[in-house]
């Protein structure tokens, strides 16, 4: 594999993907996916809560393309603070989700691939931490542990041994305690949830 953003590609019987950043043209097909993979329950989860009226993290929401240029998988990072450091000063850090995957193309490297371009981009875009609620032993080998979200919460109910957080810069959330609370852009007025 090569670099992240256009040239992250896997390769699978029959076809290829690309590892893309998401365009305004991606938002029905993510959408769609979205519903084909997680159904309405994803509207009710405690993450919702943090992205529902806001925008993506500046060049952190992802696509993944088939061969055809379709939209085959999906990632977005967001923007928030976890909790609050020990001198009371908010740490900003990330949230990521949802992650998914087209069901005929699961098992084929995409969710890794996309972990892994979402990861990459957003140390290179000097973040520190990156938190999610997600099983464990899936993402402990991209370095997400419960350890690290010991003492933050999410906003409303969550299974505490999968909310789970990454360091991308060391000791980012050493003493980082209390709730996760929304940081990012606000969509428009009226505005559709869109492409960051």
């Amino acid at each position: 594999m090569a670099t992240v953003l256009g040239s992250v590609r896997a390769f699978f019987a029959p076809s290829a993907f690309a590892i893309d950043r998401e365009n305004a043209g991606d938002v029905l097909a993510r959408e769609r996916l979205l519903d084909r993979a997680m159904g309405e329950g994803r509207f009710r989860k405690s993450s919702e809560k943090l992205r529902r009226g806001r925008v993506p993290a500046e060049g952190l929401a992802l696509v993944a393309r088939d061969g055809d240029g379709h939209v085959i998988g999906t990632v977005r990072l967001w923007n928030v603070e976890a909790g609050v450091d020990a001198s009371g000063n908010p740490v900003p850090a990330l949230l990521l989700g949802p992650l998914a995957v087209d069901p005929n193309y699961e098992g084929t490297g995409i969710g890794s691939a996309l972990m892994r371009a979402a990861i990459t981009e957003a140390a290179q875009r000097g973040h520190g931490a990156v938190l999610l609620v997600g099983d464990a032993p899936y993402y402990e080998r991209f370095g997400f542990f419960a350890g690290k979200a010991a003492h933050l919460v999410m906003p409303g109910p969550f299974e505490r041994h999968r909310f789970l957080a990454l360091e991308l810069k060391e000791g980012w959330l050493e003493g980082a305690a209390g709730m996760l609370v929304a940081s990012g852009s606000r969509l428009g007025r009226g505005e559709l949830p869109k492409a960051a």
